[in-house]
Parts: C-alpha cells; sequence; structure tokens
C-alpha cells in the first residue's frame, strides 16, 4: 500500500466526522463522498448504499450516484420478483455472511454472474465491490463502489474504501434512524400528528387548537360480518375498506387520523374561510369517492362475503388536537364537542340509511342546503341538529349543487 491512502483516508475521514455528520439526506452524501474520492485520484465512477428499511411497503432504500450524472434514490417495494432479484445479488452475500465481494468486469462473460454485473459490463464498468456497513444495532447494509478505469481500483483504493466504510455507516444509521421514526408514526398517527410528535410536542395536555373538518365513518354490520367470516376474509375485507377510506382522503389533502374498531377519523385542517369552504368540497368529494370505491370492492368480492357499506358524516368547527392520555401511553387525536357531533352524525346515518350526511356547518360552508333530511336530537347535545344528505348519483351526474365540485376543480387546476 502507498503511502496515499492514508493520507486520502485521513481527508475523507475528517470530512466524515465534522461536515458531512449534518447530511440528512443519504443521496446528498454519496454525491459529495464520489466528489471527494475523484478529487483525491480514486477513480470511483458509481457509488450506492443498501439499506433495509422498517417500512409496510418498502423493503430497501439504495442512493446512487454516477459520473455519468445519475443521482437517484431507489426504494425497492416488497413484491414477489424482489426476493429472486435479491438472491441472484451480490448484496445477499454481504447482508447475510458479512464479507465484502469484489468483481473485476472482464469484456466478456466467464460463467455464472451476479445479476447486476451484464449491466455493469453493458456501462463499461471494470471493478465493482460491495463492502458491509455495519450498523451499531448489529445489522448489516452495504456501500458499493465501481470505477471504469482501466485495471480496477488498486490495493490503495481498497484499503480507503475499507477505512471510511464504517464511519459512513454511522452517519446512514443516523439518517435511517430519523428516517424510520418519521414513518412509524406517520403509518401509526398520520403525517402531520407524527410531525408535531418529532418536533417535540410529547407531553401530557400538549397541543394546539385548530379549525378542521371532521370525518367519521362507520362500517354498518361489523358485528354480524365478524360474526360470519373468518378472521382471514375478515381481515382482507377491513383492509380493503380502510383502503378505500383512506386512498379518498388522502386524495384530497385530507388526513386519517386513526381507525378506532371498524370507524375511520379523518379530519380536513384550515385556517381561513376560503380554506374552509375548500376543505368542505375536498372532505364532501373524498366521501363520495369513499362510496364509489367501497362499491367497487363490493363488485370485486366473491358471493360468500357479503357486501359491505359505510355511513359517513361531516362536521366542521374548531377542535383540540394534541396529546391525550395517561402517564405512560398517549395518543395523539382531536377531541371537543365539534368530533362528538360528528360521530353522532355518523350514528344518525345508520338510522337514517344514509352512504353520506353532513352537518348545517358542511351545508353553510357549501353553500348548498339540498338533501334537508330533517332535524334531530342527539345524544350529548341540548339543541337539536339538522342534517343532510347529498345525493351521490345527481353529484357524479352534475346536479344537486354539484357547481360545488366544479369549483373545487377549478381550484385545483389553478
Amino acid at each position: 500500500m502507498s503511502l496515499e491512502a492514508p493520507l486520502i483516508a485521513a481527508d475523507v475521514m475528517q470530512w466524515l466526522s465534522s461536515e458531512a455528520i449534518g447530511i440528512k439526506d443519504s443521496l446528498k452524501l454519496v454525491s459529495e463522498l464520489g466528489e471527494r474520492l475523484n478529487a483525491a485520484k480514486v477513480p470511483v465512477d458509481r457509488i450506492t448504499t443498501g439499506i433495509t428499511l422498517l417500512h409496510p411497503n418498502v423493503r430497501a432504500e439504495s442512493a446512487i450516484w454516477t459520473t455519468d450524472g445519475e443521482r437517484a434514490l431507489r426504494r425497492y417495494m416488497e413484491a414477489e420478483n424482489l426476493e429472486e432479484a435479491y438472491n441472484s445479488s451480490p448484496l445477499k452475500v454481504v447482508y447475510v455472511e458479512g464479507r465484502t465481494v469484489r468483481v473485476r468486469i472482464t469484456p466478456e462473460p466467464e460463467g455464472w454472474e451476479y445479476g447486476i454485473i451484464p449491466d455493469l459490463r453493458a456501462d463499461g464498468y471494470t471493478d465493482y465491490i460491495a463492502l458491509p456497513m455495519p450498523f451499531t444495532d448489529g445489522s448489516r447494509k452495504a456501500l458499493t463502489v465501481a470505477t471504469k478505469a482501466p485495471g480496477g481500483f488498486t490495493l490503495s483504493h481498497v484499503a480507503v474504501f475499507e477505512t471510511i466504510v464504517r464511519p459512513i455507516g454511522l452517519i446512514c444509521e443516523l439518517n435511517t434512524l430519523r428516517r424510520t421514526a418519521e414513518t412509524v408514526l406517520n403509518t401509526y398517527v398520520g403525517p402531520r400528528a407524527g410531525s408535531k410528535v418529532l418536533t417535540g410536542t410529547i407531553k401530557r395536555g400538549e397541543g394546539e387548537h385548530i379549525s378542521a373538518v371532521v370525518s367519521f365513518a362507520d362500517l354498518r354490520g361489523f358485528t354480524e360480518l365478524s360474526n360470519q367470516l373468518p378472521a382471514d376474509k375478515l381481515i382482507r375485507l377491513l383492509n380493503a375498506y380502510f383502503g378505500a377510506m383512506a386512498e379518498s382522503v388522502e386524495a384530497q389533502g385530507g388526513e386519517i387520523l386513526k381507525f378506532i374498531g371498524d370507524e375511520v377519523m379523518a379530519i380536513f385542517p384550515y385556517a381561513t374561510e376560503e380554506e374552509a369552504r375548500l376543505a368542505a368540497r375536498r372532505a364532501l368529494i373524498a366521501s363520495r369517492d369513499a362510496v364509489l370505491r367501497i362499491a367497487d370492492i363490493n363488485a370485486r368480492c366473491s358471493e360468500e362475503v357479503p357486501p359491505i357499506r359505510a355511513g359517513i358524516a361531516l362536521h366542521a368547527g374548531d377542535v383540540f388536537f394534541g396529546n391525550v392520555g395517561s402517564e405512560t401511553r398517549l395518543d395523539f387525536t382531536v377531541i371537543g364537542p365539534v368530533v362528538n357531533l360528528a360521530s353522532r352524525i355518523a350514528d344518525l346515518a345508520k338510522h337514517l340509511d344514509r352512504d353520506i350526511l353532513v352537518s348545517e356547518a358542511i351545508a353553510d360552508l357549501m353553500g348548498c342546503h339540498h338533501g334537508l333530511r330533517g332535524t334531530y336530537y342527539v345524544k350529548g347535545f341540548a339543541d337539536p341538529v339538522s342534517v343532510f344528505s347529498p345525493d351521490i348519483e345527481a353529484m357524479a351526474a352534475g346536479g344537486a349543487c354539484s357547481e360545488i365540485m366544479m369549483a373545487s376543480r377549478a381550484f385545483d387546476a389553478n
């Protein structure tokens, strides 16, 4: 090994122990690493990271940098064909056995090859190394480097990579832990609540008062369904129902706060009068779309699975959005009379056999009082409440105050 290898490694190590620690983006990290190595005459033309993630849908993430200009953050979704690709990947050796894999890429194939090698050969690479990148929890991730230099990497170059891989791993681990925390919080409490927790809103009773359209959806006949269906089919049906609700809400800018048994609670926050009207419109569109998605679920289900139906209620006003619970177990949620009334209107939707039922506050915001279903006393409220039921078919056909829908689409287009 020449004396230049320790000097190069020391320079990169200095950067890794200072400026690089503050880089929260894995792609930016590998990009700057590649540029620094090239400046030090280490002929790296491609760098990637391979990091498995704690995520319900994403199996692994890879930051990719090349001297050809590629800068990409790839996410590998859970899929059946992913296992086949993994089995023929050098990363499996790195992850499972903890060994470095080096492949000198010849102009022509010489027997069996890892799946990535033909692509690298086609792009002109001559040498490829995959190194174990240890995390402090004992798991192994991967750092790969490749070059197009004739003759490949020298022993000095390899020594540099072996020296810097561990500190790179520490920075990648910090970034991964941060993303894992965000993923877990977003998955279980939602992006808005998750960001509040991450920024320190964690004390019991701590939160804020916000204005929002509150949506409650209640799956009808759930007790009968749970008694009729085997557990696996019930879970699949519930997931399809929750998926229909979540996709509809999120497509309109709302946020699912929680699944409560067979109920779904969501909010569409707003801060101004104009935002309130838009939130009401989008909540109504989301409700309509959810009803249509549920109808599609029923059309695709087998005869042995009973059709499902949900009642969706909308109400608007001020709520408390924050931490409630015990000293050892907190829940980030919304509470207040607006939430309570939305829940009572969901009960009314069931009794009135309506798919969507909205409060007078929503009707006022929309400027549309079509479909008045009556005025009713509900539990916990002294005054009767008027409720309205938009006609789903009329909305789709362009009637029943559908100018509200047109206005919302025009707003989105701008």
